[in-house]
């Protein structure tokens, strides 16, 4: 048993003798435990005297029991290593750290694939217009030169020149010259240009005054306002303009059909939201 231990039983003997035997002996037990605490303070090099004074005649003598009882409970609170055995450490949960950025790796910088459009007609001709990816890149061919064989770019072009052979450009394709074999292109405009073959975008067709095309087009929308001698197939509107002059058949969602353009064929919107004969079928 330790110090504390003992001094917290002499502080309730002394307690005890304050209810009993009144003040004189309640200041008897006090010096006693004076001494012993003065002997402890010296010992453990905090030297110091406790007193007690009497109680004064006005004052009763069970006062000296809050004094004592103050003392006990800071005696309490002192730590004797024989009282108290080690406690178990305790447990330190670690929580996640937030408000930080993650670390990643540097992203890869993103491209943008071009979509592939699936186009027939009624002659049973088949093709499947698939570009890639295309790059901030334009290639020109100038006037005056002239390629003898296929070219492709992942790029944009302008064609100025003369090819005799397909193009195929995941960019747009800008044509003022001249074109002999299939052309396929993300976006297609053609002005003062002449082309000889089968005219595939996956977006819009663009085909300028005095260009003259012979061969289908195929596309998403197109906008003519030169001559066109083959079929035309758009999956969205065909706009053609007072200068237009098409020989063939349009199949398209929607057709305007501006004063002055001649048509030899017939205009079908098969890609209509609006199926005419499911409507009649309805009224039966």
């Amino acid at each position: 048993m330790g110090f504390f231990s003992e001094l917290k039983s002499d502080l309730s003997d002394a307690t005890d003798a304050v209810a009993t035997d009144g003040g004189a002996a309640a200041l008897e037990a006090a010096d006693e435990l004076a001494a012993e605490m003065d002997a402890a303070a010296e010992a453990s090099g905090d030297a110091g005297e406790v007193r007690f004074d009497a109680p004064s005649d006005t004052e009763p003598a069970y006062s000296f029991v809050d004094t004592i009882n103050q003392l006990t409970q800071d005696a309490a609170t002192e730590t004797d290593a024989d009282d108290f055995e080690d406690e178990p450490a305790s447990e330190i949960n670690l929580e996640p750290v937030t408000g930080m950025d993650t670390l990643t790796k540097e992203e890869e910088p993103v491209t943008e694939t071009a979509t592939s459009n699936y186009y027939s007609n009624e002659g049973g001709f088949k093709m499947d217009i698939e570009t890639g990816v295309a790059t901030d890149e334009t290639a020109v061919v100038t006037e005056g030169m002239t390629i003898n064989g296929d070219l492709q770019t992942t790029g944009s072009l302008d064609l100025i020149g003369k090819v005799d052979g397909n193009v195929t450009c995941y960019g747009k394709l800008n044509v003022t010259g001249e074109i002999t074999g299939d052309s396929s292109a993300a976006e297609i405009y053609a002005e003062a240009a002449r082309i000889t073959g089968e005219v595939r975008s996956n977006g819009t067709v663009k085909i300028g005054q005095s260009t003259v095309i012979i061969g289908n087009v195929f596309a998403t929308s197109a906008v003519i306002a030169g001559a066109v001698k083959g079929d035309i197939d758009v999956h969205g509107p065909v706009v053609l303009d007072t200068t237009a002059i098409v020989m063939g058949n349009i199949k398209s969602q929607s057709v305007q059909i501006n004063n002055g353009a001649v048509i030899e064929g017939m205009c079908s919107q098969t890609y209509a939201e609006v199926n005419p004969q499911a409507f009649f079928d309805g009224l039966k």
